[in-house]
């Protein structure tokens, strides 16, 4: 616990620009500006309500980890809810994947995750810098969150099937269920990422049929965005088909490399029995040829 309240302390959860580039960071909030907020706390969830006038529901809703993606409008206000990759350290998990919400009022747009995240990173000074002078509007900034976030589902699929990898090779000599264990959990993740991606590509279509996309910039961009989120789905599907076939052919290997120890085990323990049966039959209390012999005990001996 002691490290996550020191990186708390350090590390500011509530970051406001005054461009959605991120290049400029102000104290204060301002007409057309970004705010960005992870893992708020007690108090700042207040904030949110207080000075931003976030509704209570709809911070509920992005801080709940099995929210699913969605697009509404209001009057007053608009909303986009997407599913992010990131990392995991529980429950053998390496990666799974969280909610991030865009918030779009008058004044200003405010995007919420419940933790942190490659997509909109809060330690990064300004994680749109390079592209400070391309984003025109707040459709184009949440085109690009769409981008970046199907950049890193390709990049961490592409860990999994690392992983995978390695795994394979501990399984070909396994006699346990532990890789499996770990090829299950590959295989989950593998699912999560299948379940958000697809949820995403609802949320594009909307945005698409929605009339908000006027710019050519923004359309061409729509096209990038449809053609990245479509090529990490295929690919998830691929990689999650191949473990699935993978899981039962190595739950085969592991089942005959179990038969070939029983095969040992059961050839030793034949081998064995050969002196006890001779103990046996010259340790009898009936007459044979060599018990007044005094060599007998050590003939015995040495021939078992």
């Amino acid at each position: 616990m002691f490290p996550y309240r020191l990186y708390r302390k350090e590390t500011k959860m509530i970051k406001i620009f005054k461009t959605f580039g991120g290049y400029i960071e102000t104290p204060k909030a301002e007409k057309g500006c970004w705010i960005n907020v992870t893992q708020p706390t007690p108090g700042e969830f207040q904030r949110l309500t207080d000075e931003f006038h976030l509704p209570k529901d709809i911070i509920q809703d992005i801080l709940d980890p099995d929210e699913r993606p969605r697009v509404e409008f209001d009057d007053d206000w608009s909303l986009v809810i997407m599913r992010i990759p990131v990392e995991n350290a529980n429950n053998g998990l390496p990666f799974h994947t969280i909610p991030l919400g865009i918030f779009m009022a008058e004044d200003y747009t405010l995007t919420l995750c419940l933790q942190h995240n490659e997509i909109l990173p809060i330690e990064q000074p300004s994680p749109f810098r390079e592209h400070y002078h391309q984003i025109t509007d707040v459709i184009n900034f949440i085109l690009r969150l769409f981008l970046r976030s199907g950049n890193t589902y390709l990049r961490y699929l592409k860990q999994i099937n690392q992983m995978t990898a390695l795994i394979e090779q501990d399984l070909e000599k396994s006699i346990k269920n532990r890789e499996l264990n770990k090829l299950l959990k590959m295989e989950k993740c593998l699912v999560y990422f299948i379940t958000s991606i697809k949820a995403n590509e609802i949320v594009l279509a909307r945005l698409r049929n929605s009339k908000k996309i006027t710019t050519e910039i923004n359309e061409d961009l729509l096209e990038d965005v449809l053609i990245e989120n479509k090529q990490a789905l295929e690919m998830a599907q691929i990689y999650s088909d191949i473990q699935s076939g993978m899981m039962d052919a190595f739950a085969s290997v592991i089942s005959n490399n179990l038969n070939v120890v029983m095969k040992q085990l059961t050839l030793i323990s034949i081998i064995l029995m050969i002196p006890t049966l001779i103990a046996s039959v010259f340790g009898m209390n009936v007459p044979n040829f060599m018990e007044k012999s005094n060599w007998a005990l050590p003939a015995i001996i040495i021939f078992s």
